[in-house]
């Protein structure tokens, strides 16, 4: 589990501009986004009703931010101070993030003016993503892949 933050609506450089959380839960095996959050804050209780409304996992891996340690997990929570060793899959997935929705890349010209456009990207991306993660599991299930290239004849792009 792993938070990003971002800005909604464009203001003049004297105003400030309100931060906008996107929380995501992944899945591992396969690479999925089983949960995912968009509001002005992250609170414990919207993480809470991520964990709540996914599947159970035997571990929940988190890095340091304090809002992760009141949160009740069906698994053992592994929380993750000084390194990345837990939580890579889910900083990677937040890159994909960045890098295939322009509105939330870092410096960008794009913004969305309302969180409900920001919920609506991340929801087509979500399933796009998930049905991805799926063809590639089961393309490299059928594959000895220790003997050939790991590259795969299609992206995510091919399912939206």
């Amino acid at each position: 589990m792993d938070e990003m933050y971002h800005f909604v609506e464009r203001k003049a450089n004297s105003e400030t501009r309100e931060n906008v959380y996107v929380t995501s839960l992944i899945s591992r095996t396969p690479r999925q986004i089983v949960g995912i959050a968009v509001a002005f804050d992250k609170s414990s209780e919207r993480m809470q009703s991520i964990v709540d409304n996914s599947l159970e996992a035997e571990n929940y891996a988190t890095d340091g931010y304090f809002g992760y340690i009141d949160l009740v997990y069906p698994g053992r929570h592994i929380r993750n101070v000084s390194n990345k060793n837990d939580t890579f899959t889910v900083e990677g997935i937040n890159a994909d993030l960045r890098h295939y929705i322009p509105v939330l890349a870092r410096r960008s010209r794009c913004f969305c003016r309302s969180i409900e456009t920001l919920q609506a990207v991340l929801a087509v991306f979500v399933d796009a993503y998930n049905k991805f993660g799926e063809a590639k599991m089961e393309y490299r299930g059928r594959r000895n892949l220790d003997k050939i290239s790991r590259e795969l004849p299609f992206g995510v792009v091919d399912f939206f």
